[in-house]
């Protein structure tokens, strides 16, 4: 129990990690660059942060005050002191905090405490920290920090002060080597995209079918010709923080190659990037992108870019000259980071060779699989289930001595419903696994209700095997097993159904779909009331049997 409690417990941090951005500060990774895993560039702007100190000059032993301050708030920030004349190099000296509360220590070049990183992402305008410098220090010091306005707006490696051992002059300070990630220009588009050209000039996947999103804002466009040995993209859709898509050798993600159109308060960054698995996509460092537009207009964010149908300057990309399905998806962004998808992604219905003659692609955000997986289970279990129930509950009165096949025709016809519930349910059941290929951990408490279910409906057909004989002393037991299960399994089916209705991989039209299942299930509930009532002559007492409404009543029923 406490390794299972323990692997959640780092599972559940590894994930918080990878979302938050390291607001943590535990920034060991980026020990060696000092540049954060934002995924995106860091500001060439003049920066308002500084880095002071209280002394020139130091000898080893010697503790230096070091300040970072600024005339903005600054949320994250990472402090190193390293050779003057190397400032690519190691970490050296080690630190020592003033204020515990929004600083600490990293290990960084193996030496405890040779950076110092911050705590939380709270807002701060100034940072104290103590630096020690060692043994073997260098004759000139350099301090260095990478400080982080927010989540995508950063300074990379600001310049502090040099100081030096005794009589060293300082020598001038290198210039440090800032990363930089895809350096191509971009522009704004004039105008939106169009579906004019599609299955003539370009090959488009759209959603819905044959929509212009010239015109539609609601719209999801993806198109794709072919140059030389350039492919064009252009990429639309209604979103709040990103659109995207991905080339994929399958129908599920993971390993794929992914380009991300992200608009950051109001400017869209376009990134190519590569999707391990279920993951934060990983940002590519090359720059393969060229020919980057965007436009945002009326909450619609728009994108284009050209590449090389091969590029050999970054292994993970895809070569266009290859078939593949085409994923389309949006979602929500914020200081530039993309949070996951909230609705199935749009996936091509077969793969395409990209450098291939143009065509018009179709697609689906619900899979054939899971469209028979609800169709059946509703058969099963609002007509098939609840149909069988009623007639050995309340017709055995009205076909006491007919027989079909030797048995009585109530008893037939009940047999028959549940046999057929069982059947569709276990067909039904295998298909999630078929099309998921695994458990699915991000179905809520649907899938752990449907194997309830499952193996309720199971148990029905067993325990109807090994019945007793209806004068055994012992059939009282199977009745009341038999009714308890059935019921049991009803319920849970119904509650499944109100769960499932909400599943991404089914796409039905809410809150509409809640409202049609609640009246089924109301319509069922008064239904058995109106028999059970008719069923004891409850609704016939203090009224005249004479009565027109009654006797219709009772002629429908009989």
């Amino acid at each position: 129990m406490w390794n299972l409690q323990t692997a959640l417990a780092i599972l559940g941090t590894l994930c918080l990690t990878s979302i938050s951005g390291y607001k943590n500060g535990k920034v060991e990774k980026s020990c060696e660059s000092m540049m954060p895993e934002h995924h995106s560039q860091p500001n060439t702007t003049a920066s308002p942060y500084t880095l002071t100190v209280n002394a020139r000059k130091f000898s080893p032993g010697d503790n230096i005050r070091v300040a970072l301050s600024g005339s903005e708030h600054f949320e994250g920030f990472l402090i190193q002191a390293r050779d003057a004349t190397n400032p690519d190099g190691p970490a050296i000296g080690s630190f020592t905090l003033v204020d515990p509360e929004i600083s600490q220590r990293l290990t960084c070049n193996s030496i405890e405490g040779s950076a110092v990183s911050h705590t939380s992402n709270a807002k701060k305008t100034e940072i104290q920290v103590i630096w020690k410098a060692p043994s073997n220090a260098p004759p000139t010091v350099q301090f260095l920090a990478t400080v982080l306005a927010h989540y995508k707006i950063f300074w990379l490696k600001l310049p502090g002060p040099v100081i030096s051992q005794g009589d060293v002059t300082p020598a001038p300070s290198q210039s440090t080597t800032i990363m930089s990630t895809n350096s191509a220009s971009t522009s704004i588009l004039p105008q939106p995209f169009t579906s004019e050209g599609c299955g003539v000039s370009k090959s488009c996947l759209i959603d819905p079918v044959s929509c212009n999103p010239s015109v539609d804002t609601n719209c999801f466009f993806l198109s794709y010709s072919t140059l030389d040995q350039t492919v064009s993209f252009e990429l639309s859709g209604p979103a709040e923080g990103y659109v995207s898509f991905a080339l994929s050798k399958d129908k599920w993600m993971g390993d794929d190659d992914t380009y991300l159109c992200i608009n950051d308060e109001g400017r869209v960054s376009v990134e190519a990037a590569y999707t391990a698995g279920r993951t934060y996509p990983e940002v590519s460092s090359k720059s393969v992108l060229t020919d980057v537009g965007w436009r945002v207009s009326d909450g619609v964010i728009q994108c284009k870019f050209s590449r090389s149908i091969y590029t050999p300057q970054d292994p993970v990309r895809f070569s266009l000259n290859n078939s593949y399905y085409l994923f389309v998806a949006h979602g929500t962004a914020e200081y530039g980071m993309i949070h996951r998808h909230m609705r199935q992604p749009l996936i091509s219905s077969h793969h395409q060779i990209i450098t291939g003659p143009p065509e018009i692609l179709t697609g689906s955000r619900s899979p054939l699989l899971m469209k028979y997986h609800g169709a059946l289970m509703l058969i099963a279990w609002m007509l098939a289930g609840s149909t069988g129930k009623l007639m050995a509950a309340y017709f055995k009165p009205d076909w006491p001595e007919q027989t079909l096949f030797g048995q009585k025709i109530w008893f037939q016809v009940h047999r028959m419903l549940m046999s057929l519930t069982v059947f569709l349910t276990a067909v039904a059941f295998v298909f999630p696994f078929v099309y998921r290929g695994k458990w699915s951990t991000r179905a809520g408490v649907h899938p752990y209700l449907g194997c309830t279910v499952m193996i309720l409906a199971f148990c029905q057909p067993i325990m109807a095997a090994f019945r007793p004989a209806p004068d055994s002393s012992r059939r009282w037991i199977f009745n009341w097993l038999h009714w308890g299960v059935g019921n049991a399994a009803e319920i849970i089916a119904v509650v499944s159904m109100f769960f499932g209705i909400r599943q991404q991989s089914l796409l039905l039209p809410y809150p509409w779909t809640t409202g049609v299942l609640s009246a089924f299930v109301v319509w069922t509930i008064v239904l058995k009331l109106v028999l059970k009532l008719h069923k004891h002559n409850v609704i016939t007492k203090g009224f005249n049997d004479s009565s027109p409404s009654i006797t219709v009543l009772r002629s429908k029923k009989l």
